[in-house]
């Protein structure tokens, strides 16, 4: 978790807290003492700052004043209050106006930290929300479709363009990346969103039943057909029709469908009657049509009738940080519906599901938090309650390659340059590109990136 940047702490007696204030600069916050409420006032407007450590006895402005200027002024910065044995209920008055936290005095290290951690927590999780609110205001605002990766960007931004036309879309991709979420945000990003959207898998069915469920039948039409029966695309009139697996359709349902595609005209089954119907259609595969068409098992025709805007929703593994958004968007989801407390994941556990190719991309990723949220009993998922097939794998410990000699040896330079040059080496093999570097060394990204800009060190040569 990063930490806040800026500390306000604010004490008539700063001298009783400057060892303390010293400390935290240790831990890598910026810190700032002042003595008086309205010296914090005067540095507030000057800087922003994340957290007020506020004493509340204090001459001429007292903490209470100046915690309602801050909640007044800057509403997103925490305010945690100090305060003596004495005065502990003033310090609950505090927390009623708003402060996050109340520390007694004399105040310990560990207690302060403790605090800062939890208040870090909070506004990590209003900025997840923000960010959440923010993709169903905006770009991001496709039902239950959760990413803000470049490629998923990219795919909002042709979904809005295409939604405002009626041309017919095919979205490819593979199982479980969500073509039915799409196909669903460019009918209600459509002028059609006020009418039906309706859904069939012509994977599902059989073709003798899928010939019906699509133009519908006539009483009489066949065994079973005891009355008309409407079929799904005059279900979709003036709406729009998705046609899912549409690479599993027969031969013979196919020039139905090409024929419907020419003339937007059909009969039901056993009827005479032509019915025209207004429809948008959008069909989906996670099959390669073109080579399905090369092998004879798609009518070319079709296939350029249906191809007229195509979509390719990517798979998970190529939608760099969306992982972290879905998996924490799934244990809402799933403790919500279970009625269970909130779950979270620790991040160790969350890496691992990061580096994970996913094969079943969104719809695998879901259905792994679910069974997560089920099994696991304690409050945190860790990195031991994820499916084996989901954990790094352990690497064997490496003989030592040195010998230690009489005069003895510097253990930690010889870890250091050890360390050194087992990354170099990963970054050479992987052609300068840190992720793949990262994974070659077991490590995170972001902790690779952290220990090289801790050793000062740089690419000794130009990345591929």
């Amino acid at each position: 978790m990063k930490v806040a940047s800026r500390i306000l702490v604010v004490d008539d007696e700063p001298n009783t807290l400057s060892a303390i204030v010293d400390l935290l600069e240790e831990e890598g916050y910026e810190v700032k003492l002042v003595s008086s409420g309205k010296e914090a006032v005067a540095q507030l407007q000057q800087k922003d700052h994340d957290i007020v450590i506020t004493d509340l006895a204090m001459p001429e402005m007292n903490g209470m004043e100046l915690l309602a200027h801050v909640k007044e002024h800057y509403p997103d910065t925490t305010v945690i209050v100090l305060t003596g044995v004495g005065t502990i209920e003033n310090a609950v008055e505090a927390m009623k106006q708003g402060a996050f936290d109340y520390l007694t005095k004399p105040a310990k290290i560990d207690e302060i930290l403790l605090v800062l951690k939890r208040s870090q927590e909070m506004r990590a999780l209003k900025d997840e929300n923000v960010l959440l609110r923010s993709q169903l205001q905006d770009q991001y605002r496709f039902d239950r479709i959760i990413g803000q990766s470049a490629p998923m960007q990219n795919l909002y931004r042709i979904v809005k363009r295409v939604a405002k036309t009626d041309s017919t879309v095919l979205i490819t991709g593979e199982s479980g990346t969500g073509k039915e979420l799409i196909a669903n945000a460019i009918h209600y990003y459509s002028d059609r969103k006020d009418k039906p959207f309706v859904p069939i898998n012509c994977g599902a069915i059989p073709e003798e039943l899928l010939e019906s469920e699509l133009f519908g039948h006539e009483k009489g039409a066949f065994t079973g057909a005891f009355k008309d029966r409407k079929g799904r695309f005059e279900m979709a009139d003036k709406g729009t029709i998705f046609l899912d697996e549409i690479g599993e359709m027969s031969p013979k349902l196919q020039v139905k469908l090409l024929r419907f595609l020419q003339e937007t005209k059909f009969e039901r089954i056993g009827g005479s009657r032509t019915i025209q119907v207004d429809v948008r259609i959008i069909a989906a595969t996670n099959k390669n049509l073109e080579k399905a068409v090369a092998a004879g098992e798609f009518r070319e025709d079709l296939f350029y009738r249906l191809n007229v805007i195509p979509i390719q929703v990517p798979p998970l593994r190529d939608r760099e940080g969306d992982c972290p958004l879905l998996v924490r968007h799934f244990l809402k989801q799933h403790c919500l519906k279970k009625e269970i407390p909130l779950k979270r994941i620790s991040q160790e556990a969350l890496e691992s599901l990061e580096n994970y190719a996913w094969p079943g991309n969104v719809r695998e990723l879901e259905n792994v938090i679910e069974r997560l949220v089920i099994l696991t009993e304690g409050e945190e998922i860790g990195l031991e309650d994820l499916p084996s097939r989901m954990r790094p794998e352990r690497q064997p410990t490496p003989r030592t390659p040195v010998e230690i000699g009489e005069s003895g040896i510097n253990l930690k330079d010889y870890l250091e340059e050890l360390e050194n040059r087992l990354i170099l080496d990963a970054l050479k093999k992987a052609g300068g590109v840190k992720n793949k570097a990262a994974k070659l060394l077991g490590l995170n990204r972001t902790t690779l990136i952290e220990k090289m800009k801790k050793k000062k060190m740089n690419l000794p040569f130009a990345p591929n």
